[in-house]
């Protein structure tokens, strides 16, 4: 047996397979742990289990319980929603390079709450629901544009690329013709954690706890389902209302982290991409490594924004794109 053959022999290891998950969790700790560490105010790492569970009124606590904690929560949250929607994506449309923002279901959000932020702010509790239609809207016009007897996976992703233009120029034409309010709107584009608290945590945690039970409910009829459209038929797989539920479950992820962060591109295609190298392409296993490399990645990523040039803070989505570009051209050089 070759080293190839090994390889691939413990990838299908279960042992293997949750021995990576729980690196995984211990690496989100670990991020967690250091992104209300570091800071303006650096604190030790004893010092913030400390104030976590103490109530000492100091200035550490309040930096921590107001500032810090639901920070890393919400980029912990925002990680597993893009990792999972980009997971669900590549699976049903059987494309390695599908990702929420490259295929233009994130800009299809981001076109609908950036006209409520920018056009009816006094109406921002719409923007989940409002992101979540545009969305919905954008993944239908792919699909739409893509079938022709089946959908195949080259013309998903320019189908995609075509939408996400098309609603990029939207998004540019609001900020044009409502150039006054624009502030609020570049660093929503962007994607960024800076001045989100709890409220946005509220927001966005019922999102990813129904997207964590669904997933892995229906993990095994996407097992099913990308063996192929024939087999899955055969099997007694509803191929299309599959696919149509399971597209919705992106949309729903992706749009609610589009409403608490703005645009933060390139998680959904690095992430479940990374995982499914590591540990194969079972779902019952790609969906928590997603989820938890997806936290731990972005936990870091703001973390690095937020640090790296203090006092100035960078967007988390600049980073992501940094690591996400070269990532995509790997694909595409790859000739997947």
């Amino acid at each position: 047996m070759n080293s190839k053959d090994n390889e691939i022999a413990l990838r299908d290891r279960r042992g293997f397979k949750l021995a990576f998950i729980g690196i995984l969790a211990a690496l989100c700790v670990i991020a967690f742990v250091i992104g209300n560490m570091r800071g303006t105010m650096n604190i030790s790492s004893g010092r913030v289990f400390e104030v976590l569970f103490s109530d000492d009124g100091t200035a550490e606590r309040m930096v921590i319980w107001n500032i810090r904690l639901p920070r890393m929560i919400l980029a912990g949250l925002v990680g597993i929603n893009l990792a999972m929607a980009g997971a669900i994506l590549q699976g049903v449309m059987g494309n390695p390079l599908a990702d929420p923002s490259i295929i233009g279901i994130s800009s299809g959000a981001g076109l609908f709450a950036i006209f409520v932020l920018v056009v009816v702010p006094q109406h921002q509790s719409v923007v989940p629901l409002v992101a979540f239609v545009g969305a919905i809207l954008a993944a239908s016009i792919i699909y739409i544009l893509a079938w022709k007897g089946g959908i195949q996976p080259m013309r998903i992703i320019l189908a995609g690329v075509a939408v996400s233009a098309l609603f990029g120029a939207g998004i540019s034409a609001t900020l044009v013709f409502f150039s006054d309010r624009v502030h609020g709107a570049l660093t929503f584009m962007n994607g960024s954690l800076s001045a989100r608290s709890w409220p946005e945590v509220q927001m966005i945690l019922p999102y990813s706890a129904a997207g964590l039970v669904l997933v892995n409910l229906f993990s095994k009829k996407l097992n099913i389902l990308i063996l192929g459209d024939e087999t899955a038929r055969s099997l007694g797989l509803n191929v299309e209302a599959v696919r149509l539920c399971f597209t919705a479950l992106a949309a729903f992820l992706a749009a609610s982290s589009v409403s608490a962060v703005g645009l933060l591109g390139f998680v959904g295609l690095i992430v479940p991409h990374s995982v499914k190298l590591i540990i194969g392409s079972d779902y019952r296993f790609v969906f928590p490594a997603s989820a938890l490399m997806g936290a731990a990645l972005v936990m870091f990523s703001d973390t690095f924004a937020r640090t790296v040039m203090s006092p100035t803070e960078i967007p988390v989505g600049l980073v992501m794109a940094v690591l996400g570009a070269p990532f995509f051209l790997y694909l595409l050089r790859r000739g997947q």
